[in-house]
């Protein structure tokens, strides 16, 4: 269900009320914090950290300039950004919810990743930083647990500098038909079996499940980034439109 007027929203599968969709997000990224990384690399055979990279590649990220990463969570991309902007850069790690900020920030200073890097718990919706801020926004598996995402993008627009670019990764719609079948089967069968055994949580991976499926296909998801004022908007799929990689700017 896409975003509306209504007073409700889709948690996964189900319809809860708007006001309450937050706190059940972040009860599932409480349960699974710990085990995040872990998780990511068991879920996607490891090639989360190509879809990254790609993202990383696409950023245009340059030597002393101000990145903010959303929904950052255990840092992967932060890492990356804080190589590439020095010493004279700044890069933002923001997520909403405070136990994965706090695995972020261990696993970063544990890599000796210290100094350009500030912490921030901030809601999408209405980002704490003032207008023009920031060359480059990412927000990478995070737009989909976002109650209003036309807001968030609206919110990161604003904080975005002219000439910047937002770069949105995020599970999408497969485009061949039996890679669509089988994704379905993994997802539903798989998936939350791995959540138990390795997570200790199955529940919150159907979650995870649902709400991909639940997400903005590739074409709907450009629309409401032009809708939100971003030009040059354009999208790469990624192993067959699994995950897809958007990339607006602001003029």
């Amino acid at each position: 269900m896409k975003d509306s007027k209504s007073d409700t929203i889709d948690f996964g599968y189900k319809q809860v009320a708007k006001d309450e969709k937050q706190s059940l997000v972040a009860n599932v990224f409480n349960s699974v914090a710990q085990k995040y990384d872990i998780m990511n690399d068991v879920m996607s055979f490891g090639i989360h950290r190509l879809w990254k990279r790609y993202t990383i590649d696409c950023s245009g990220v340059r030597s002393g300039m101000k990145v903010l990463d959303i929904a950052g969570g255990t840092g992967d991309l932060t890492a990356q950004f804080s190589r590439r902007v020095g010493p004279s850069g700044k890069v933002v790690l923001a997520d909403i919810n405070q136990a994965m900020l706090d695995v972020g920030q261990d696993k970063l200073r544990n890599k000796g990743i210290v100094g350009n890097v500030d912490y921030v718990q901030a809601n999408a919706e209405s980002l704490p930083f003032d207008d023009d801020t920031f060359d480059i926004i990412t927000i990478a598996f995070g737009l989909r647990n976002v109650t209003d995402k036309q807001k968030a993008l609206e919110s990161m627009f604003r904080v975005l500098k002219p000439g910047g670019r937002l770069l949105v990764l995020e599970f999408s719609k497969p485009v061949p038909p039996m890679l669509s079948q089988a994704y379905d089967f993994y997802s539903f069968n798989v998936l939350p079996k791995m959540g138990q055994l390795v997570a200790g949580d199955a529940e919150s991976y159907q979650y995870l499940a649902e709400s991909i499926r639940m997400h903005p296909d590739q074409e709907t998801l450009k629309a409401m980034m032009e809708q939100a004022g971003y030009e040059q908007v354009t999208f790469d799929n990624l192993t067959g439109g699994i995950v897809a990689l958007h990339r607006g700017f602001k003029f």
